[in-house]
């Protein structure tokens, strides 16, 4: 006779959804991403092949090859995911919008059977809270950061506030308190929201701190590639607490 164990063992495997995820070659933080989903949803990662040129716009605009993202795409869709998502900001921000459509397009063409990118997934988010002046924290340099201002300008949205990091490599060994300070240095009492960009940045643990410390909504690149992609499974994150999260229950109710 079967235990409730059992049963419950063979409901979570036989209900097994699956999230295709193409990232970058040196993203390092697929433990954060595994902490959005849900029991009965799988990640199948894929990495893009080595660079060597370190993260500028030369990089990003690399990642963001469409011949690139086709062969991972392709390479993800064995387990048969529900949806795959392209896992890195300033991959899909860098060529603007049309660029991330492309990206979109490219995954869909290569089989997906629904695709998002984290900066499209960004981009609905803030249409969801209603949010058009934003306040950005980036580790990049300069010039990626710019893209990033530039593609949410293209999407109707306001940056009112940004710094970076300057960083050219290792983003994903920044801690904490440095995503936290930087966050606090930038925050603007015209901003609606803050975002903290770069999949390779580790946020998850900061982000209700964060907004019950600054009174409005934080959202991360992991946090919104997460959030969408669960969306096109008609799933919710893991997260109480956490503004984007809390809409989706709100509207579910």
């Amino acid at each position: 006779m079967p235990t409730e164990l059992s049963v419950a063992f063979v409901e979570a495997t036989t209900n097994q959804r699956g999230i295709g995820v193409v990232a970058p070659f040196d993203f390092a933080l697929d433990r954060e991403l595994w902490r959005w989903v849900p029991d009965n949803v799988s990640l199948y990662l894929t990495r893009m092949p080595f660079f060597t040129t370190p993260v500028t716009v030369e990089m990003a605009t690399a990642v963001s090859e469409r011949g690139v993202v086709r062969r991972a795409t392709r390479d993800v869709l064995t387990p048969e995911p529900d949806v795959v998502t392209y896992a890195c900001a300033s991959g899909s921000f860098v060529n603007g919008i049309l660029g991330e459509r492309l990206l979109v397009r490219t995954m869909v063409d290569a089989g997906a059977p629904a695709a998002c990118t984290t900066s499209g997934a960004l981009v609905d988010a803030l249409s969801l809270l209603g949010i058009r002046k934003l306040a950005i924290a980036t580790p990049y340099v300069d010039a990626v950061t710019d893209r990033l201002v530039h593609y949410l300008a293209e999407n109707g949205v306001q940056t009112v506030s940004r710094d970076g990091l300057g960083l050219l490599g290792h983003i994903w060994r920044v801690p904490y308190h440095t995503v936290v300070d930087i966050v606090r240095s930038v925050d603007s009492p015209d901003a609606d929201a803050m975002f903290i960009s770069c999949t390779n940045l580790p946020t998850y643990d900061v982000i209700e701190p964060l907004e019950q410390a600054l009174g409005k909504p934080v959202l991360t690149a992991n946090q919104v590639t997460m959030w969408a992609a669960l969306r096109a499974m008609d799933l919710r994150g893991v997260g109480v607490g956490q503004s984007l999260l809390a809409v989706e229950e709100a509207s579910a109710a």
